[in-house]
Parts: C-alpha cells; structure tokens; sequence
C-alpha cells in the first residue's frame, strides 16, 4: 500500500495528485473532489490501497491517524471484493472528513445523522464520530454496504423499493462477517421473541432518519434479500434486484422468483419467525 504525503497547502496536494494517468479509478478523481471543497481538505493526506483511495485529514484530536486510513484503505479494498463479486466492480473512494459537520457539507442533500456512513454517486463519505464507535468488524459491514450502493446506483433510480435496495446492501455487507443473524437483527429479534411478527415489509417512511424502527426496517429488509439468497439462490437475488430497476415491484417478484407479493411477504414472515424464534 502506498502511502503519499501531502504538504499542508492544499496547491501541493493536489500537485501531487497530477502524476497517476486520466482514468486511474478512484485515484484520478481525488483531486476533483478536493478542489470542490479546498476548505475541509487542506493538510489532508491520501492513501492509496489496491482498489481504493482514501483521503483524510490525520493530524489533530481525535483524527484517525495515518495509520487509520491505511487501515480503511484496506478495508475498503476487501470490501469491494465482496461487492464486486455480487453486485458488480466498485473503485472505491473514501471521504474521511474531521467533523459531522464536514461529513454533512459532503453528503448534502442526504442526511447524516445517526448514520456511520453514507453512499453518493462514486464515493463513500464517513461521519467520523459514528463511525469511530464501530467495530472491526462493523466498519467492515458498512463499508461493503455503502459501496454496494455505490456499484448499483439503484439508489436513485426511483423504482427500486427501499427494503430491497437497503436488504441486498445490508446482504453483501453481512456476507463474510461472520455475525450470527440473531446478532445482526438483534432488535428485531426481540420484537419476534416477545410475539410480535412484521406484518408487511417496510416501506420508504420506515427508513427515514429518525423512525422509531429504524433498525428493524434495515433487519426485515436484509432478512428478506437473505431468504431469497438462501431458497433461489444468490444468483435469483441479483436477478430480482435487476427486474426491480426496470419494473414493478409485482412484476419483478413474479419474474425473478415465480411469486405474488403475498405468497412472498408470507413466506418472509415465516423465516423470519424461523431464523429470530
């Protein structure tokens, strides 16, 4: 991993951002996306992973240190390994900046909040406080989550139900973490203990920042894309999410899996019950 050193003026980094060749994946767009907001990335640094670029500004407290963004750089090149074996090739490029505030200025218009990460059209920007809290093993998730988002762009297509897009992020990202699923879908599981089932999947309001089952809306929907994985195979989950960018929810289902929209909500709820019991 290669790590290039930047001098505080922000003249000199993107200097040295000139030398990689026009097309260079996520290494040739850094440089633009640095001079879109000079004033978060002065006395940044970049680090270049396998796949990946991520910049960040190391230095002052409570910053990830240089050898936290190599760190991200490679997880974000096993991440995008994951991804692009499931969903398609992903270059990732990372956006550490030093506050929730910068984090917010990046993302614009999505929103941040309560949120460890969030996905734009060719990059990942991370809120640096809820990220922190994380795991090894949680950053490894989101990261394959966001970039999931990244490689299908099915996020902004506007046909494409939320449960789904958010479900077959949540899948690829669950997918080598090696977390048990009660773990994972731990409020979730509550609730179905406790005898209570959901009765629909979730719909666009559930995902919404601030809901009060938030948690449980991301658990049913990565439930669902995990049972059609598991009963079609991983193969008719991709199919699916495909039909789903060009058609109906209905039409997709009937399609992908040969099922009604009731026939498949009643077959998710029973796994659901089976997985969570």
């Amino acid at each position: 991993m290669r790590v290039v050193w930047l001098w505080a003026a922000l003249a000199g980094l993107l200097a040295a951002l000139s030398g990689p060749p026009a097309g260079d994946g996520p290494w040739s767009r850094a440089g633009s996306v640095m001079r879109e907001h000079p004033e978060i990335w002065s006395g940044a640094e970049v680090v270049r992973g396998e796949r990946s670029a991520v910049i960040g500004r190391p230095g002052g407290a409570g910053g990830p240190g240089l050898a936290g963004l190599a760190d991200l750089a490679r997880r974000a090149d096993r991440a995008a390994r994951t991804v692009s074996r499931v969903a398609g090739p992903v270059r990732p490029l990372i956006l550490v900046p030093a506050t929730t505030d910068q984090a917010a200025r990046l993302a614009a218009p999505a929103a941040v909040g309560g949120l460890a990460a969030v996905a734009g059209t060719d990059r990942v920007i991370i809120e640096p406080s809820s990220f922190a809290r994380l795991t090894g093993a949680g950053r490894d998730v989101v990261l394959a989550h966001e970039l999931t988002h990244v490689a299908t762009g099915a996020a902004t297509d506007g046909r494409t139900p939320k449960w789904l897009i958010e479900g077959f992020a949540d899948y690829v990202g669950y997918l080598r973490s090696g977390i048990p699923v009660a773990s994972a879908a731990a409020e979730l599981a509550a609730e179905v203990r406790a005898g209570s089932l959901p009765g629909a999947l979730p719909g666009p309001a559930s995902f919404a920042a601030g809901s009060a089952r938030l948690a449980q809306a991301y658990e049913e929907a990565w439930l669902a894309c995990r049972y059609v994985a598991g009963r079609f195979g991983e193969r008719a989950l991709v199919t699916l999410y495909r039909e789903s960018m060009r058609s109906d929810p209905r039409t997709a289902l009937g399609r992908a899996l040969g099922m009604t929209t009731e026939q498949f909500t009643a077959a998710w709820r029973e796994y659901v019950r089976r997985e969570l019991s």
